[in-house]
């Protein structure tokens, strides 16, 4: 079985950074995209942000120039930088692997997320 596990969430006040840590662990062969959506309470889960195997990225419009998504493939590791935080960054953050290749078959996970909350 596959398990995403995130960490590095918090209370943090408007303005400042955290970083967040996402790591896969199970018999995984590779992984496709890795990537980090959000959902705030009362709204839908968003996108924040993805990474290619290959290294190419793609992030929500609401956090382009601010946020920054990097991975480890050896080590099935996702991390998101989050600078310049605002209150509306406030939501619960779920890292999601895509296309993880168990050797049979191809599987996408989410993990149980973790909670950012900025205060102004």
């Amino acid at each position: 079985q596959v398990q995403l596990v995130e960490s590095g969430g918090g209370l943090v006040q408007a303005g400042g950074s955290l970083r967040l840590s996402c790591v896969a662990s199970g018999k995984i062969v590779s992984i496709g995209d890795m990537g980090w959506y959000r959902q705030a309470p009362g709204k839908p889960r968003e996108l924040v942000g993805y990474v290619t195997s290959g290294g190419l990225t793609k992030y929500g419009d609401s956090v382009k120039g601010r946020f920054t998504i990097s991975r480890d493939n050896a080590k099935f590791k996702v991390f998101l930088q989050m600078n310049n935080l605002e209150r509306d960054d406030t939501a619960v953050y779920f890292c999601n692997a895509e296309n993880v290749y168990l050797g049979t078959y191809y599987y996408d996970y989410w993990g149980q997320g973790t909670q950012v909350t900025v205060s102004s």
